[in-house]
């Protein structure tokens, strides 16, 4: 098939610079390493929260006299991160000094030669196109045929736009890529999902277990913090992976588990505690449905059944299993965050809901805490018109339980088939680079050459750039007003993040971007305010404070307004599930036609000479987004291989040796990365940190350092019960040379 549009690397195409020699000598405390930095008194100080990754902690951004940003810590009274920052979090102010970044909005125009480039343009022009666009496909198609893909806080104004316009396709790949199995398997067990951040009371848990959970390095700051302070007051710590982790070197037991047999391990657990009548018998009796379907459906997980297909010792399975019971209920199964790995990831988070809730921990001290969240109430504003057609007119009647819209379920809505009346043809993109977030490139691309129209929203020229209409460039976090930060917890609390600076080259916020476009569609009564700070001041007030108090503050928390943090003893609880109780044999999968207790499947092994591609995160960067970080590639400026020293010796492969690697389809990585020879990794498997091996050479730092991972996951396993895309069934072998590279 002919391309619609071809891939342009953005370079030499915008104007402005910084010379990052120069800001290194005069910011050296920021950008030097080993230097310890004491803030001057007379620095002035804004507050944030920070965007560098999901948990939003709130923070100081100091600068000084010349207007320069020296430095970014956190707020004291912040629970989500209790004043201190993760080195990402202090490294955030290498995105606002990057001079790699967007500058100018672009168009994509056709030479005289015919040969396609981007064009700088104004906004003015940049929005008449996109509006012509989108009128367009709305009169000769309808609105619902246009879609949200997004990641970030400018979510929350495209979103209103878009909803605005018709369309309620809007969709994140941290759903379905990510946490959306688990989310589906805590609602039909206990009526509620998880959501961000996750309610595990791990400050006072006595058993954490961690399954493939790389608690620590990727990271989530406030869990990260709880689980030191767990630690040191002694409490167990049990960690399930096929590498010995960060958090494994912690662990009283590491169970170095055969990768893709988790379920095996869960239903076997789940099995010994009832065998053993290790488990809380009245919190079973008062509160959960279907416990002996559950009994007599895991009868036959043995552990010497699991120690063959998990390669677990069964006296192993048995301690850790009384481990969990000797601290119950203060013990925590943890649900962990990306969680879409083979295709029955539902089932396996399933199981671990089913755990929880056989150790008596949910609600419980110790287990998982009642969360609680300060409603941000909105200025009234016409209704939204009702969408006719949706993404799920894609699906027919697959993934009823998705609780929200799925990122891929967008991807094949927007390939024409003889099942739709019309496919999905625009597509605006904010802070996602769906080039590795979504699996599958080749799929994605497709999809993208059958778009009449695509925008991309981005502070960097991420790869997903290249392929876009037109490309309008947001200021960092550090330069913009956002939406209110309402953060989930023990306690509700909200915070405020402003601009400690002017926006840098001609780049806007999201809020002016979705203002604009909504003039230009004559949307503008659900944007009735002239100014960000106005809509701030309004929502602000429905909550108590002003945005003037929140720029002094910066943040605020409320006392608890509803039930207590934990169940009191006795106490009814009503649970939102079909039956009222927390539910072991789900009604809502069984009304789907799926197990309503879970059961093991056996998943495909590697053939001879392949090893199970293994991928996750490093502390300093956060997915590809911080790869070209200046403050954060000193840390860590590519990813490494981890190989075990036998697959390694029977290779001939030596440390620091750079290879390439192939996967199951022939499909060859971009660029070479450097092994990593340790016995930190199981024989079958390999491991590397996501965000690496950019092919925009725009992006200075980062351009052809490491693999990316997402360019050898071509075999993806659809979760049947929520349409999740589990993408560690892929295997790769080596290569010393790039002669078998195939282009997607």
């Amino acid at each position: 098939m002919a391309n619609r549009r071809d891939f342009i690397k953005i370079s030499a195409l915008t104007t402005g610079g910084l010379m990052l020699a120069g800001l290194s000598s005069r910011n050296a405390a920021v950008f030097g390493q080993n230097i310890t930095y004491k803030l001057p008194a007379d620095l002035k100080r804004t507050p944030t929260y920070c965007e560098v990754c999901f948990w939003k902690c709130a923070g100081w951004v100091y600068k000084n006299e010349s207007g320069e940003i020296q430095k970014i810590i956190g707020n004291d009274d912040d629970p989500a991160c209790n004043g201190r920052l993760c080195p990402r979090g202090t490294g955030g102010i290498g995105m606002y000094y990057d001079e790699d970044r967007l500058k100018e909005p672009l168009l994509r125009v056709t030479d005289s030669a015919g040969k396609q480039t981007f064009k700088p343009v104004s906004w003015e022009e940049a929005f008449d196109f996109i509006a012509q666009k989108m009128q367009k496909i709305k009169a000769e198609h309808g609105p619902e045929c246009t879609a949200l893909l997004t990641h970030g806080s400018g979510g929350d104004y495209f979103g209103r736009l878009l909803k605005a316009y018709g369309s309620n396709n809007i969709a994140a790949p941290s759903y379905a890529q990510c946490r959306g199995p688990r989310e589906v398997a805590f609602i039909a067990t206990f009526g509620e999902g998880l959501d961000s951040p996750e309610n595990t009371d791990i400050r006072d848990t006595r058993c954490l277990v961690l399954i493939g959970s790389h608690l620590g390095e990727n990271m989530h700051n406030g869990q990260v913090q709880e689980m030191s302070d767990a630690i040191d007051r002694g409490a167990t710590i049990i960690t399930v992976d096929p590498r010995f982790s960060t958090v494994a070197s912690k662990s009283k037991f590491w169970l170095p588990i055969k990768p893709s047999t988790d379920l095996a391990l869960l239903l076997t657990w789940i099995n010994v505690l009832i065998e053993n009548g290790w488990y809380d018998k009245d919190y079973v009796e008062k509160y959960t449905y279907g416990f002996e379907q559950l009994k007599a459906e895991v009868k036959k997980y043995s552990p010497e059944w699991a120690f063959g297909i998990t390669t677990i010792a069964p006296e192993q399975i048995r301690a850790t299993a009384r481990e969990m019971y000797n601290a119950s209920p203060a013990v925590i199964i943890h649900p962990g965050r990306h969680v879409t790995w083979y295709g029955d990831d539902t089932q396996r988070l399933r199981a671990v809901a089913i755990l929880n809730a056989l150790l008596g921990s949910w609600g419980r001290r110790g287990g998982f805490y009642r969360n609680e969240k300060k409603t941000v109430n909105h200025h009234p504003m016409p209704p939204f018109p009702k969408p006719t057609r949706t993404w799920r007119d894609a699906m027919g009647d697959k993934f009823q339980l998705a609780d929200l819209a799925l990122a891929n379920g967008v991807c094949d809505a927007t390939i024409p088939s003889v099942t739709l009346d019309c496919h999905i043809r625009a597509w605006i993109v904010n802070g996602t680079n769906l080039l590795n977030t979504l699996p599958d490139q080749k799929k994605t691309i497709e999809a993208i050459h059958n778009l009449d129209l695509m925008v991309v929203v981005d502070t960097m020229p991420m790869e997903i750039t290249g392929y876009a209409d037109v490309v309008l460039p947001e200021c960092t976090y550090l330069e913009r007003y956002d939406s209110i930060r309402s953060l989930q917890g023990r306690e509700g609390s909200i915070a405020l993040r402003m601009p400690a600076v002017e926006p840098k080259y001609n780049t806007r916020s999201a809020w002016w971007m979705a203002k604009q476009l909504a003039q230009k569609l004559d949307l503008k009564d659900y944007f009735p305010f002239d100014s960000q700070e106005e809509e701030l001041d309004w929502e602000f007030k429905q909550l108590g404070t002003s945005l003037e108090e929140m720029q002094r503050i910066g943040l605020r928390r409320y006392k608890r307004e509803f039930d207590d943090l934990y169940y009191a003893p006795g106490e009814t609880v009503e649970f939102m599930t079909n039956s009222g109780k927390i539910e072991l044999y789900s009604t809502a999968f069984a009304d789907q036609g799926f197990d309503p207790v879970p059961r093991y499947t056996k998943h495909e092994e590697p053939a001879p000479g392949f090893y199970r591609l293994i991928y996750g995160r490093a502390p300093m960067h956060t997915f590809s987004r911080t790869a070209n970080n200046p403050n954060l590639v000193d840390l860590m400026d590519e990813n490494t291989c981890w190989i075990n020293p036998k697959v390694a010796k029977e290779w001939g492969i030596q440390n620091d040796q750079y290879i390439w690697l192939e996967n199951q389809d022939g499909i060859v990585s971009e660029f070479p990365i450097k092994a990593r020879i340790t016995e930190r990794i199981r024989f079958d498997s390999i491991y590397m940190v996501h965000g690496f091996g950019h092919s925009n050479k725009k992006l200075s730092r980062t351009y052809g350092r490491g693999i990316s991972d997402s360019q050898l996951i071509t075999r993806v396993h659809v979760d049947p019960i929520m349409g999740g895309t589990g993408m560690r069934g892929n295997f790769v072998t080596f290569r010393f040379d790039q002669a078998k590279k195939q282009e997607l």
